[in-house]
């Protein structure tokens, strides 16, 4: 237990190292012409924030192209009455969806196929920047040289569910990937990305295909740095917390669903979720049900022990929560955020192996319907 909870927690102290925010913004370099790319199904409640914001940027050159997914609410009327407004905002509308292909993943590679500009910035429609945002990671991107960069925003949690959940994007994050490592290597295994944020170099994209390289999947994070690194490209994260935000999800119908669509790429791999449920219950459930029994009737040194592994565990996420600004109630109740996101996985494998059939906005996973 003790190895297990103290490794993750020793992750994190060295990741947070690593995992810093773009630096402020140098005169002295030259930043490339940026295309801002937001896929759009239904996405009338959020839209104004996410193309107001990016308007809004200052120091680099955008163009701004919202695709309309096949929206059955105002989507199209409020980014028409927009794009009247300033001519850097374009609208389009996405052809029928083909079979084989993830809504998401086709409709940013008609984004692609638009755009002019040297830098494709695919962010999610539920995603506000910061005026100099897009700047800095187009600034990083120069500097490291690096062909796709990527971070997770600052995750704005209002329901219990969200609070309980999303915070652990963090922790997996930080706690199981070896930034260091990653930023040294090209290795395929060490990539990584948020898909509500990703900036990729014109060239980089095209030369692996773009979208269409991954266009079965629906976790556009995880596959789009790999296919990148398969082919010789470096890819980096860098901390979003200060120049976006984003509220991922609004109750536990939605936390549910939108964790199951991309579970089987990640965690509920047909042989990871045993890895991950090991990994997870042993080092940071297992100290906390053996709490009272040991503390009644443990040895000295099992005592010891256990309260080390509550310290790395439970210091992990209160590290995490002053760092990304995140809700104390995950914090507090750690080992049951754990508990429901490994329900969530071992749904997902099952209905996987089961042939049940999982939906995100209106759409069948694996179906063009």
């Amino acid at each position: 237990m003790v190895i297990l909870s103290g490794l993750p927690f020793c992750l994190i102290v060295v990741n947070l190292f690593f995992y810093r925010e773009p630096d402020k913004l140098n005169a002295k370099i030259t930043l490339p012409k940026v295309s801002v790319l937001i896929p759009a199904r239904n996405e009338a409640a959020v839209i104004t924030d996410a193309i107001t914001s990016v308007l809004k940027s200052k120091f680099i050159d955008i163009e701004l192209i919202v695709l309309n997914d096949h929206s059955t609410d105002d989507t199209v009327a409020i980014v028409t009455e927009l794009a009247q407004l300033d001519s850097r905002l374009k609208l389009i509308h996405a052809p029928a969806l083909p079979n084989g292909w993830c809504g998401k993943q086709h409709a940013c590679f008609q984004l692609a196929k638009v755009a002019k500009n040297d830098i494709l910035l695919f962010i999610d429609a539920d995603i506000t920047v910061t005026p100099d945002a897009i700047a800095r990671i187009c600034q990083y991107s120069v500097k490291k040289k690096i062909a796709l960069v990527s971070g997770v925003p600052r995750q704005i949690t209002k329901s219990w569910s969200e609070k309980l959940i999303i915070p652990l994007i963090h922790f997996i994050l930080l706690g199981f990937l070896p930034i260091f490592l990653m930023r040294f290597s090209k290795r395929a295994s060490l990539a990584a990305g948020c898909g509500q944020f990703i900036a990729v170099r014109r060239d980089a994209y095209w030369a692996i295909n773009g979208h269409a390289s991954i266009a079965s999947s629906w976790h556009d994070g995880i596959h789009l740095p790999k296919q990148l690194r398969y082919a010789g490209f470096k890819t980096d994260l860098c901390d979003l917390t200060c120049l976006s935000t984003c509220r991922m999800y609004k109750n536990v119908r939605e936390v549910w669903m939108g964790f199951i669509k991309n579970a089987t790429e990640g965690m509920a791999g047909k042989w990871s979720i045993f890895f991950w449920s090991i990994v997870l219950v042993v080092g940071q459930v297992l100290p906390i049900l053996k709490c009272g029994a040991v503390m009644f009737h443990g040895a000295h040194l099992s005592i010891i022990l256990l309260i080390t592994t509550l310290i790395f565990g439970y210091g992990a996420r209160f590290i995490l929560a002053i760092r990304f600004r995140q809700s104390f109630f995950s914090f507090l109740l750690h080992p049951v955020g754990i508990l429901f996101l490994l329900t969530i996985q071992w749904s997902a494998w099952y209905q996987a192996r089961s042939g049940g059939q999982i939906y995100w906005k209106d759409r069948i996973k694996g179906s063009s319907s």
